[in-house]
């Protein structure tokens, strides 16, 4: 963070206080403002609405509203806020779940204080998280043409993860008007490649990268980098098997 730029303020949301504490500490000690708490999904709608946060840190599983409605309430009414999902469950079914709420992250709480601050300001600034294993597992999901067992397994709290490519046909129509170039760039993305390891991948500048990816961003009207994962996805731009380094 450059001294010019405000710290992020943040909202946190967990129905267990002391998560929200320890929460609370690390980001505080790290120079993060938290701005306000939340116990449920409810409580966590109304905050970021009261209070405007940058980010919301999101757990999955809350009583009376789960952290999945809590996000599309938010993202509905605030659009300009970035949610980021929290789980102590590393479970398929919650990841394209927490996407297709509109989240920019899925952390688990064993994160480091350290990958947790960076979190935050990562996604602050418009980039999205999503770890390796996640990623990868998100690919063969979609691939295969579905969620496997996870599918609908939400209903508890009354969350629904949605199949592959539901409300997304106006952005697969505009995939023609990417270039060959973003459409590689969107491939990369799509297996979880950060701007630096684009460049370096692709032998580019890091500011060529960024101007890459604003402008696949502006042609297909995605909010972030999350949604250029799972539309990765939906279009088979990406599958099972592919390296890293493969274009399709």
């Amino acid at each position: 963070m450059t001294p010019a730029e405000p710290a992020p303020r943040v909202v946190v949301a967990d129905d267990q206080e002391l998560v929200r504490t320890g929460f609370r500490l690390i980001l505080t000690a790290r120079g993060i403002d938290v701005v306000g708490e939340a116990a449920d999904g409810a409580e966590a709608v109304a905050a970021v609405r009261g209070l405007r946060p940058d980010v919301v840190l999101m757990d999955i599983r809350m009583p009376a509203m789960d952290g999945l409605e809590a996000a599309r309430r938010v993202l509905a009414q605030v659009p300009e806020c970035r949610v980021i999902m929290l789980t102590t469950f590393d479970l398929d079914r919650y990841v394209y779940a927490a996407l297709a709420a509109g989240a920019s992250g899925f952390l688990l709480k064993d994160v480091t204080p350290e990958h947790l601050a960076s979190a935050v300001r990562l996604v602050r600034t418009g980039d999205a998280l999503l770890a390796p294993s996640i990623t990868r597992r998100l690919v063969e999901r979609f691939a295969g043409g579905g969620q496997g067992d996870g599918a609908g397994h939400e209903h508890r709290h009354g969350a629904t993860a949605r199949a592959p490519g539901a409300g997304a046909p106006a952005v697969h129509r505009d995939l023609a008007a990417l270039t060959p170039r973003e459409r590689e760039v969107l491939t990369l993305m799509g297996r979880g490649l950060s701007n630096g390891e684009l460049a370096r991948t692709l032998t580019l500048s890091e500011a060529t990268v960024k101007t890459h990816v604003a402008r696949i961003f502006a042609k297909l009207s995605l909010r972030d980098r999350a949604q250029a994962v799972v539309l990765a996805y939906e279009t088979g731009l990406v599958s099972p098997g592919d390296s890293a380094g493969t274009v399709r």
